[in-house]
């Protein structure tokens, strides 16, 4: 099957889900993923995965700094473990962000318990939180809307089941 965006995807018959072949990501450092689709045969509107596709491949990686703000609150909540473990304190986002090591299967897949939007999640790593690592979500492709240690969920809203955190890129776990 040919997907907008993507070309040739393969289906994983156990998960249903569809992995292209890799593509590059230039918001993610230029890195070559898979792209991996779920829920894209039930879906009634696949012109909307079609548009996020475009809009993640296309993005810049300014996209992520947009985010910086987040990712040092995130660091911070982590900071003392850092340095128990004999590290220097971490002083900028910037070198938080030479610090993540990006996913290669960012996950499009369509919120089914808030808003219905279509979301990319990358599950990568970083330093300072090892066991959880960070999960970075992109809401339409576009610009994170959430950022923290991995879950699975694509919203805080739904993470929590609290409707104040629309909008909560990073809800402190302190």
């Amino acid at each position: 099957m040919d997907i907008p965006g993507l070309g040739a995807v393969e289906k994983d018959e156990d998960t249903g889900w569809y992995f292209s072949d890799p593509v590059v990501v230039a918001v993610l450092g230029g890195d070559e993923c898979e792209v991996v689709l779920e829920g894209y045969d039930e879906d009634e509107r696949k012109e909307d995965f079609h548009a996020v596709i475009a809009n993640f491949l296309a993005a810049s990686p300014d996209v992520l700094r947009e985010a910086d703000e987040a990712l040092f609150r995130y660091y911070k909540d982590y900071e003392e473990y850092w340095l128990e473990e004999g590290n220097e304190p971490i002083a900028t986002a910037e070198e938080l962000w030479q610090r993540v090591w990006f996913g290669s299967e960012p996950m499009v897949s369509r919120d089914d318990r808030g808003d219905k939007a279509i979301y990319v999640s990358v599950e990568c790593g970083c330093d300072w939180e090892v066991e959880h690592g960070l999960q970075i979500v992109f809401k339409n492709g576009l610009q994170i809307t959430k950022l923290g240690p991995y879950d699975g969920h694509l919203t805080n809203v739904s993470a929590y089941a609290d409707d104040s955190l629309d909008g909560v890129i990073y809800r402190s776990h302190k």
